[in-house]
């Protein structure tokens, strides 16, 4: 069997959609100041100011210094880090070096490893926006589904480039006189049957009859001619023999 590549076009369109993210990417990450200026909330400790699925938009170049009682902070849980919070501030317990103690709106009391204590070390950044319910798609981008998606996107890919090719193959010159085409070969068969313009049928004709002038006065115009070279060839002799007398008259005298 013979082995199929995948159509250059295709590998192209991929190329360019992940420099395409990665460029996007980056910029946020320069922006926000975080490796990952999107977080997604996953439990209820923040209702009713936030959700779950609620996407939240981080700045990380907000001083850890400059947080205050009350800020909304990103955070690693201080015990493992091995999850990210996010919570409310509610307390500074030191000043030098900062630490401060936060929880959750719903919560009734802050839980020590996990609200506390935080320190420069454990802070991401400061909650700036948030988009309300947009964490349902990352939902939709879970496997097996994600991968359903990629999948779909490279095969609408595969099947736009076969189909370009394949127009490209069909798409054809054709004669005229070679055509199948029934009223192509009717037009043609009938083109002798066609109105003639009256302007060009009477300057074909006048045409004509000044060629059937020029034949028939053909003859008369060589007798002329030859009359015109007797006439000429007299001349020349009348001349010569008056010469020739007058010659002669002197030689006697």
């Amino acid at each position: 069997m013979a082995k199929r590549s995948v159509p250059k076009g295709v590998i192209k369109d991929i190329i360019i959609v992940g420099v395409g993210v990665l460029v996007i990417w980056i910029g946020l990450q320069v922006a926000f100041g975080t490796q990952n200026p999107f977080y997604v909330v996953a439990s209820g400790s923040m209702i009713p100011v936030l959700e779950v699925y609620d996407v939240l938009i981080v700045q990380g170049h907000e001083p850890f210094e400059d947080i205050e009682v009350g800020d909304i902070i990103v955070f690693n849980r201080p015990s493992d880090h091995n999850r990210v919070i996010v919570h409310r501030v509610a307390s500074i317990i030191q000043e030098d070096p900062k630490t401060i103690r936060t929880q959750g709106d719903a919560n009734p009391a802050s839980i020590p490893g996990t609200d506390f204590p935080i320190t420069e070390e454990e802070y991401i950044g400061k909650v700036a926006y948030t988009l309300p319910q947009v964490g349902y798609v990352t939902q939709l981008l879970k496997p097996p589904i994600n991968y359903v998606i990629i999948a779909i996107v490279i095969g609408i890919m595969i099947v736009k480039q076969v189909l370009k090719k394949k127009n490209e193959k069909e798409i054809t010159f054709t004669d005229p006189l070679n055509s199948d085409n029934p009223d192509t070969i009717d037009e043609l068969s009938n083109i002798d049957k066609i109105e003639k313009d009256s302007e060009y049928s009477e300057h074909v004709e006048e045409s004509k009859e000044m060629d059937e002038l020029d034949d028939t006065d053909e003859p008369e115009n060589i007798t002329k001619t030859s009359e015109i070279d007797e006439k000429l060839e007299g001349i020349e002799d009348s001349i010569e023999n008056d010469v020739e007398s007058k010659e002669n008259q002197k030689k006697k005298e």
